[in-house]
């Protein structure tokens, strides 16, 4: 009677409980899914060190002293003429005293500048601008996946010509897509040197976060290459299409860089172009991200409004 009663309660349940468990094993599977989907290419280097300014100090002349013969430039010179020749050699040594006294003022107001450059950081801590440029281009754009990979696997990224080069070639890359390219963004921020890396690395972490595994990268020449992912193959949506690959361009460099705020096709060639003149000397360091990396992987609009949502449509 009791087993019963029990089954005439849960009976009118059963519907709400099984819909409920379908709908969240559907969730589930989904999110797995787009975890399974979130390989990311890597390629960086870059170092904030620089060496400290120096003041160099250039020591007088000695024996004859500034080119005139004899005991010197001091007393012994002037003494015959000031106050005591008269006529022209009273004129001369004033003349001379004068000379004497401007050039002292200077190198004291030389020396001055110099101990106040330093004291206020404007050589050892210098302007550093951080830039991160990003663009969502229609997957239809496969070649971009394999000109990245190329670069990756080619680069020399532990020099700073070598990653000059990449940043050219990542951007020409960019150039020649724009019909592929449907959403932009940029984030400009001005820094010091001494609190640039800090800032630098927190932008960088936050970009690798968003990939579940880098299966390409090329970072200070260490290269790490895994062309499929074991989770990419057991994703159900692997076999449909692509819809989107993301490309993001963080960069450091010493100096002002003013890039415009993008939001045409015209402003992001502006802004790529302004990134790829950055020259070796300036650029500090170098992170390219490109998403998804690994054969297979897709990347859906869901993923880019999700991770990406300061895209702007072009």
């Amino acid at each position: 009677m009791m087993l019963k009663k029990l089954l005439s309660i849960l009976k009118p349940l059963a519907r709400p409980i099984l819909a409920l468990a379908l709908v969240g094993a559907l969730v589930l599977s989904q999110a797995n899914a787009a975890l399974a989907a979130r390989s990311g290419g890597r390629i960086g280097g870059g170092s904030f060190r620089r060496p400290a300014p120096t003041r160099t100090f250039q020591r007088p002349p000695t024996g004859g002293g500034y080119g005139y013969p004899g005991g010197g430039f001091g007393f012994p010179f002037l003494i015959p003429f000031f106050g005591f020749g008269g006529g022209l050699g009273g004129i001369l040594s004033i003349f001379v005293v004068i000379t004497v006294a401007n050039i002292l003022v200077s190198a004291f107001r030389r020396i001055k500048e110099g101990d106040e450059g330093l004291s206020d950081g404007s050589l050892a801590n210098p302007p550093v601008s951080i830039n991160k440029l990003q663009v969502g281009l229609l997957a239809e754009a496969r070649d971009l996946q394999k000109d990245l990979d190329q670069i990756a696997l080619k680069a020399n990224t532990s020099s700073p010509d070598g990653l000059q080069r990449v940043l050219q070639e990542t951007t020409l890359t960019l150039l020649r897509h724009p019909e592929y390219c449907a959403y932009a963004g940029v984030e400009a921020e001005q820094s010091r040197l001494a609190a640039a890396e800090a800032r630098f690395n927190h932008l960088a972490l936050s970009e690798r976060s968003k990939f579940q595994a880098e299966t390409l990268s090329n970072v200070k020449q260490q290269v790490q290459n895994a062309s499929t992912l074991a989770t990419v193959d057991e994703n159900p949506l692997a076999k449909a299409p692509g819809e989107y690959i993301v490309v993001t361009l963080l960069t450091a460099s010493q100096g002002k860089l003013n890039l415009p705020q993008v939001n045409s096709a015209e402003t992001l060639r502006q802004a790529l172009n302004q990134l790829g003149a950055i020259s070796s000397d300036q650029l500090l360091a170098l992170e390219v991200y490109w998403t998804p990396q690994a054969e297979g992987d897709v990347f859906t609009s869901d993923d880019l409004l999700t991770d990406y949502p300061q895209l702007k449509l072009l």
